[in-house]
């Protein structure tokens, strides 16, 4: 089989497919014409996030049998015409999920404690203890939307801290166990001290954290989003924030970004944004929450895995 990398990743999954025969051939180089016409001979097709994979890009790929996402979204894969076309469509969600618990818990902990203002006064000469007290995690209660790969990873860096987890999942029943209690939407929003969002970005999740999501909450929360920028409504965040709705946020994900994901909305800067970097109550990440030395090999290897399993058994 013939396998298109429309983009750079890791070199084990090319490694891995060339031993078992298959030809992979870069194309991460070439334009987006010229990789429309790379894969008209295409067996597979493996992406990061470089186009969007939709019946326009795919028409003439006339003998394509896969698809392969180094990544756990799918956003960016019109996963109905695959379906209807049998294109088979993998992803790593497993790959990455380890990176992002460890992230996710980094930047709660660092608002929690004022690390990251801390850092900064400190080296500019500045030496206020008072202004920098932080608060402990122990004690708290930390909302999961969204309980996948990526929404257990968190969950799993939390058992050390004497927390209570709530994690609620709209498509996933019967997951709760000692340490992880299976809840409602609402139950998070009247108990959560924290709410992180691990889910995917779909029509019906789009600005799901929006005017009336923030409305409702019960309690002054942290949030955290290591999913989709546009997750969270940043308007609907900032007012949030300036009512004293939002304690903090950490937000490796922003709605700006453009869809590529590998770089940032370069037109003129919105005012909420501008409201989000002047914070000190905010930590900004470029999309690299499961953006690891490791996780960059495990992506690759997972999906050369699922790859050679489908196709070496059938």
């Amino acid at each position: 089989m013939k396998i298109i990398f429309l983009d750079s990743v890791h070199p084990i999954l090319k490694e891995r497919l060339t031993a078992k025969g298959y030809a992979c051939i870069d194309a991460y180089t070439l334009s987006e014409g010229d990789c429309k016409r790379a894969i008209e001979e295409a067996d597979g097709i493996v992406i990061r996030s470089r186009f969007t994979l939709n019946e326009a890009f795919l028409k003439d790929a006339a003998k394509l049998k896969f698809i392969a996402r180094s990544g756990a979204g799918m956003e960016n894969i019109d996963e109905l015409y695959c379906a209807n076309r049998n294109i088979v469509l993998f992803n790593a969600p497993e790959g990455n999920r380890n990176a992002v618990g460890e992230h996710a818990l980094g930047m709660l902990l660092s608002l929690l404690n004022k690390l990251h203002t801390a850092d900064r006064e400190v080296r500019t000469g500045k030496w206020d203890r008072e202004g920098n007290r932080g608060n402990e995690l122990d004690d708290k209660t930390v909302g999961i939307i969204g309980f996948g790969n990526n929404g257990k990873a968190f969950a799993k860096k939390l058992r050390g801290f004497d927390v209570k987890i709530l994690a609620y999942d709209k498509y996933k029943q019967n997951f709760g166990d000692h340490f992880v209690m299976e809840c409602t939407l609402n139950a998070i929003m009247e108990n959560a001290d924290v709410i992180s969002f691990h889910i995917p970005q779909n029509p019906e999740t789009l600005f799901m954290a929006n005017d009336l999501f923030f409305s409702q909450l019960q309690k002054a929360v942290y949030i955290l989003n290591l999913s989709r920028g546009k997750i969270v409504e940043t308007s609907a965040l900032v007012k949030a924030m300036q009512q004293g709705k939002v304690i903090a946020a950490g937000l490796d994900v922003l709605e700006y970004e453009k869809t590529s994901f590998e770089a940032f909305n370069e037109e003129k800067m919105p005012e909420n944004l501008k409201y989000l970097i002047a914070s000190d109550n905010v930590i900004l990440t470029p999309h690299v929450g499961g953006w690891t030395t490791e996780s960059y090999f495990k992506l690759s290897n997972v999906l050369a895995d699922k790859i050679l399993e489908h196709f070496e058994s059938n």
